[in-house]
């Protein structure tokens, strides 16, 4: 068996890519996109067909050039995920444009626009996870999507833990904890440190958010993201869910295994017991609880402006075939 059939005994193992073509090999439940990964699809000729479409839909919708280059670019979303949907069995998470990160209605309403797009194309919307940024805005967006529209969420960037007690306390359908990026911010900071195996800052991010979670009974999924090796998987067998890139998808499939579980509702509830705290209807007691955490506040600010930046080179590509 190899490591990745031993790890999907345990774990719903998702496809991080936009890369579809090259999703199917792994066999994941699930995938997911966002800007940077759609950037990068879209600059190989073999997707060009799936710009022609949303160039197409965005022409007959017609308005001015700044309308139909909104068109465009969510069309060109909702296809990538449409074409991905046909591959898995599971869901695909399309994000919101990080540019409205702290504009909850016009998150809510972008939300909307998106899920409609898949279901004139035939894909209903429980097959959808609307990706949002995990800032306070966007958990109120994600909350209300959830509650009133029954629009399923997935809440990205996340990196802090009060962000992770937040989004639960929303309802939301599931979090992405970035565990790689959360590893970039301290071996920048303290370089001499060992982050090997379980020591991997990351990693025990993830083991904290799972276990509360556990422990007070929360439905939502987390999902961990953003790796930087198959070692940081390996410690976080028995997740819920993890997104793993192809590159790493491959090592996993070459290795062998067996692959020791470390996470699991049973282990969760023997661990030292977390207090419960809430940031519902405090938004002050959140931002505050998030400006001590100088690893988030950075994480998140930079997150942000790297999907806001290829969102903007995704739309200057569009544009120019308009």
């Amino acid at each position: 068996m190899s490591a990745l059939d031993a790890l999907k005994q345990y774990t719903t193992v998702v496809s991080d890519s936009g890369d579809f073509e090259s999703i199917d090999a792994y066999k994941p439940q699930d995938a997911t996109t966002n800007p940077s990964l759609i950037l990068a699809a879209v600059k190989q000729e073999k997707y060009a067909r799936l710009i022609d479409v949303a160039i197409k839909y965005a022409k007959e919708k017609g308005g001015d050039k700044q309308a139909q280059l909104q068109n465009a670019t969510d069309r060109l979303l909702v296809e990538f995920g449409i074409e991905i949907l046909k591959i898995i069995p599971g869901r695909v998470s399309t994000e919101v444009d990080a540019r409205l990160s702290f504009d909850r209605e016009a998150t809510v309403a972008k939300a909307k626009h998106l899920i409609a797009l898949y279901e004139e194309n035939g894909v209903k919307r429980e097959r959808v996870l609307i990706k949002i940024a995990s800032t306070w805005e966007g958990i109120q967006a994600a909350r209300e999507l959830e509650r009133d529209h029954n629009i399923h969420c997935n809440l990205t960037l996340l990196f802090g833990f009060a962000q992770a007690v937040a989004c639960a306390e929303a309802g939301v359908t599931l979090i992405s904890p970035f565990v790689g990026r959360i590893l970039d911010y301290y071996k920048k900071a303290s370089p001499e440190q060992d982050y090997s195996g379980a020591n991997d800052p990351g990693v025990k991010s993830v083991q904290k958010i799972y276990n509360y979670y556990k422990q007070h009974g929360y439905k939502t999924i987390v999902m961990g993201a953003s790796f930087r090796s198959t070692s940081e998987v390996l410690e976080l067998a028995g997740c819920d869910f993890l997104t793993i890139a192809p590159k790493l998808l491959a090592e996993l499939k070459e290795a062998k295994g067996p692959v020791e579980r470390k996470l699991s509702p049973d282990n969760a509830k023997a661990a030292d017991a977390q207090d419960k705290v809430s940031y519902v209807d405090n938004q002050s007691a959140f931002l505050f609880e998030l400006a001590k955490d100088p690893m988030a506040n950075t994480k998140l600010a930079e997150g942000i402006a790297g999907f806001a930046k290829d969102g903007n080179t995704l739309e200057e590509l569009l544009s120019q075939k308009l």
